[in-house]
């Protein structure tokens, strides 16, 4: 009684399953073939709600017919995705597990006919459903194989970095060419798998009730002799010892936040040797034995309250003599003095003579926002020495009394470089902001925008300008550091570059005297059909060296956890305007693919010029914009009352001053997942002699996204960039999950990996104390990437 009992129950949850997915799967393919999609979702339906009845009736055939429903989705899937296992899952998921179900003997041996031939018809199915799936796992279109030559650079690669001890990353990207490469081998890929926590540290500063979602630690820190110097997300500046991470000392700004804010970070700070001034170092010489001078040897930390302190290297007291007692203030000139609306986030580049500052100007709030005017001070006195203004018929021209720069002017917020030999610094430009709409943008306004700006560091004269958009609407800045080195190109000609890594995949190389591209960048149509009141380029450059889309995405790339949303994503799809590349915002709604995260975000390449090779990690996300018409509760202008700012990114974004507002968020499902399938990043290797991509890998697993803490490798979003070494490694933290990992620079293997307290949304440096080779990263994660945020600086080394 109680087995027939317990089939009964079997049965009529057999049929509601099968009926309640039939009866969704026809309603929603029969909306996707309505909107233009694949029919397979209706034919997948019908034949779920057949098998629903034959199972009610207990009819044998059942089993047969879904076998041949899983058969039919086996070869759709397989012409659609090939072999990739986490396209092939939502689509066979669901449906293979319902399979076994069908198999159990409580539900099969209720038929009132013999079912041995379906049922092994549908084993025979399954069976080639495991065989698919276990070889997608282990041959993944996705990943490229491939071996980096071990073959070194002439010297005329090297010679940049030679003023700088190998124990030392005195910059940013350890050099102010922006490499982030060590020369230190003492770890390698042998024996990288033996790392160990060495020390960690508590900078004590976390998420304020006063800061808005975007508070982020991005911060990479700097070290010169025995000391490593970081700030935290309020710009609190920490010198620590190198060896053990004690705290020396430690200085506060005391920013006051506001949550109208829209970002709460500092990606580094600043060093300069005043002694070392005019020595063909640029100031980045290692401390002597001797105690140096008060305020020989400075740290710059930017603030984002608009100022720039200059402290004693030694000691964290202020330079007394640099501005006004050590503080710059940077909003004088400026048009709007909100506090919050112009921030230095990145910093800044110095020279023997010059600091050369910009900042981050807040997106998409309206057009009257401060200038992203760039500066040269005396890097002794803070004097100002030169302004170049993007938005300013005479970018050169000095301010008279009552003056102001010009409102809305393009910005610069990530991190330059400089080459001391050309006394030139190469600043990454982004877009006068409202950055989704620019029917109203002036010609200057769009002749320095979003492209790599060169200026004699010097006198902040113009030495040359590359676009990399023309009339930017989907906020598809220059959002990395910029790189240079020296290549030996095939035909033996060492040629001086500036790689700049875009968002929209593209990476372009220019001649860095005069930015003239040495990596073909044609220009090619685009789509056109701007909103009301706007235009839209009707070509952009395309590098030919890129990891952009080879296609545009189609209805086989949207995704899911299962066939039921995957299907949800295909119908919203159908449903957004979408062209490719540079498809133009839209009151119906734009798929943004490279989406506005951008493929390369503000970590930057590292490239190893003994070796001529770059290490990447692209992200691919899209994301949707969508223009709301002004109207009720949509006004052309701000009430008079407010302070300013969204203090977010994403979501409703008010554009004031332009006639529409816009919503930006990352497209994902109604469960909260990506609509598009992984991978979602990935590194990869560039050899820079032949421009060509070497190996490929998915990078992150959802450990940390997902409902379960699953180890699943599936290639996570990033924020943060890769460090490599002379040891045959390279490290990165990064990803969406709470790691820091380290792999192979010749293959792309993974050889080790820690888990991190916390998000480690910043990019790692490496340096030598007391003969041992340390790997640092801050792990402090990202507010509104949604890692876990903290307050962590962790160190590791060999045992």
């Amino acid at each position: 009684m109680q087995r027939s009992e317990s089939s009964s129950i079997a049965r009529v949850l057999t049929v509601v399953f099968a009926a309640l997915s039939g009866l969704y799967l026809l309603v929603g393919g029969v909306w996707l073939v309505v909107s233009g999609g694949s029919p397979y979702y209706v034919i997948a339906g019908i034949v779920m709600l057949v098998t629903a009845v034959l199972v009610q009736r207990r009819k044998p055939f059942a089993l047969g017919l879904y076998a041949l429903l899983l058969l039919g989705t086996i070869g759709w899937s397989l012409w659609e995705v090939g072999t990739d296992f986490w396209a092939l899952t939502p689509r066979l998921g669901v449906l293979v597990i319902f399979g076994i179900w069908l198999l159990l003997p409580f539900v099969y041996r209720r038929f009132d006919a013999p079912a041995r031939t379906p049922a092994m018809a549908l084993g025979a199915t399954l069976i080639v459903s495991g065989v698919v799936l276990v070889y997608a796992v282990f041959n993944d279109p996705q990943e490229l194989n491939g071996t980096l030559s071990s073959a070194s650079a002439s010297a005329a690669a090297t010679a940049t970095a030679a003023s700088i001890p190998d124990a030392d990353w005195p910059a940013y990207g350890r050099t102010q060419h922006g490499t982030r490469y060590s020369p230190l081998k003492q770890i390698n890929a042998e024996n990288v798998k033996n790392l160990q926590e060495a020390w960690t540290f508590r900078t004590g500063d976390m998420k304020r009730s006063t800061d808005p979602g975007e508070i982020t630690d991005e911060v990479t820190p700097i070290k010169i002799g025995n000391l490593l110097y970081l700030c935290s997300p309020h710009q609190i500046l920490f010198a620590l010892d190198a060896a053990t991470g004690q705290e020396k000392w430690r200085f506060d700004p005391k920013l006051k936040t506001d949550p109208s804010f829209q970002h709460v970070t500092c990606r580094g700070v600043s060093y300069h040797d005043l002694t070392a001034a005019g020595a063909g170092n640029n100031g980045q010489a290692a401390a002597p034995s001797a105690a140096p001078a008060m305020c020989a040897r400075r740290i710059y930390l930017p603030v984002n309250n608009g100022h720039v302190y200059a402290l004693d290297a030694l000691s964290g007291q202020l330079c007394k003599d640099f501005a006004t007692n050590g503080d710059l203030d940077l909003q004088a000139g400026q048009p709007v003095t909100t506090a919050g609306q112009y921030e230095p986030t990145s910093p800044p580049v110095i020279t023997d003579k010059v600091i050369v500052i910009a900042g981050s100007v807040e997106d998409n709030y309206s057009t009257r926002e401060p200038s992203g005017v760039i500066r040269g001070f005396d890097v002794s006195t803070g004097k100002l020495l030169w302004a170049f203004d993007p938005g300013a018929k005479e970018p050169n021209a000095v301010l008279g009394e009552g003056q102001r720069y010009s409102i809305n002017s393009p910005n610069s917020w990530a991190p330059s470089v400089y080459d001391a030999k050309l006394d030139l610094v190469y600043l990454p430009m982004g877009v006068s902001t409202p950055d989704i709409w620019g029917g109203n943008r002036t010609p200057e306004q769009e002749r320095f925008a979003s492209g790599l700006l060169a200026l004699n560091a010097t006198t902040g004269k113009l030495a040359w300008f590359y676009q990399t958009v023309h009339h930017d609407l989907w906020d598809m800045d220059l959002p990395a550091q910029p790189t240079l080195a020296d290549i030996t190109d095939q035909s033996g000609n060492v040629v001086p570059v500036v790689y700049a890594p875009a968002k929209t995949g593209n990476i372009f190389v220019l001649d860095r005297r005069t930015g003239k591209p040495v990596v073909p960048a044609p220009e090619r149509p685009v789509p056109q059909g701007a909103a009301a009141g706007d235009h839209v380029s009707p070509t952009q450059p395309f590098s030919d060296l890129t990891f952009r889309p080879s296609r545009k995405l189609t209805g086989a790339d949207m995704w899911g956890a299962t066939m039921f949303d995957q299907l949800v994503c295909r119908v919203m799809f159908q449903h957004l305007d979408y062209d490719g590349t540079f498809t133009p915002p839209s009151e119906r709604g734009t798929l943004v693919f490279p989406g506005n995260l951008g493929m390369f975000e503000w970590g930057g390449l590292a490239v190893d010029t003994d070796r001529q090779i770059a290490i990447a990690n692209p992200i691919a996300l899209p994301f949707v914009s969508k223009l709301i018409p002004r109207g009720p509760g949509n006004p052309i202008e701000p009430d008079k009352n407010a302070k300013g700012g969204t203090g977010t990114e994403t979501g409703i974004q008010p554009q004031y001053g332009t006639p529409f507002g816009v919503e930006l968020n990352p497209f994902f499902a109604p469960t909260g997942l990506p609509c598009k399938q992984p991978p979602w990043g990935y590194v990869s290797a560039i050899d820079l002699k032949t421009n060509q991509i070497v190996w490929k890998r998915r990078i992150g697993t959802v450990r940390d996204s997902a409902p379960l803490p699953l180890p699943f490798k599936m290639g996570m979003p990033m924020l943060g960039g890769p460090m490599t070494t002379a040891g045959h490694v390279f490290f990165i933290g990064a990803t969406a999950d709470n790691y820091i990992r380290a792999f192979d620079t010749d293959t792309g293997d993974m050889l080790w990996q820690a888990r991190l307290p916390a998000g480690g949304q910043a990019t790692p440096m490496t340096y030598e104390a007391n003969g041992k080779q340390y790997v640092v990263i801050a792990a402090g994660g990202h507010g509104s990437f949604g890692t876990k945020l903290g307050d962590y600086v962790m160190a590791y080394a060999l045992p």
